[in-house]
């Protein structure tokens, strides 16, 4: 097993079968990047409400967001890696919007599969250190993400 997922749906309305797809997508997506073995990732489907508070309290800004993500290996200055000799690595906590999922697939045209999908890659890659701050930063991150989509059979419909 390349990762280790703790999962949570706070809001009770995705299926079974809608979590253990978002599973199967970050484990495809792990070992296409090349994770190291059992690295740990958390994810927590909430409501509007709750991640706009999450968005408040970490990121200044008073609304709602469809994904925000939390990397614990981030190397930089001050940064603190909570991590032994042997202790496969913990890459962070991503956390999605149920409801911004359900709005962006019903604008896009494409299910709430697919949507879940792209937000779940879309925090996975913060989480392994892409960032889209700059144009180029962007287009790095935004084609991986279309590329580990399509292979997984996620395509844009």
């Amino acid at each position: 097993m390349t990762l280790i997922i703790d999962l949570t749906d706070t809001t009770g309305r995705l299926s079974d079968g809608q979590l253990e797809a978002i599973e199967k997508l970050l484990e495809f997506a792990a070992e296409e990047e090349g994770t190291e073995p059992e690295s740990e990732v958390s994810i927590t489907i909430m409501t509007n409400e709750e991640i706009q508070q999450i968005n408040k309290q970490y990121r200044s800004k008073d609304s709602p967001t469809d994904v925000i993500s939390f990397a614990m290996e981030e190397e930089g200055e001050g940064e603190i890696k909570i991590v032994g000799a042997d202790t496969p690595p913990v890459l962070g906590d991503i956390i999605i919007s149920i409801e911004k999922a359900n709005e962006q697939a019903e604008e896009y045209g494409h299910s709430v599969e697919r949507e879940l999908g792209f937000l779940a890659i879309h925090g996975f890659l913060h989480l392994l250190g892409y960032d889209h701050m700059t144009k180029e930063q962007e287009e790095e991150m935004f084609t991986k993400q279309k590329e580990l989509l399509n292979r997984y059979g996620l395509k844009r419909t």
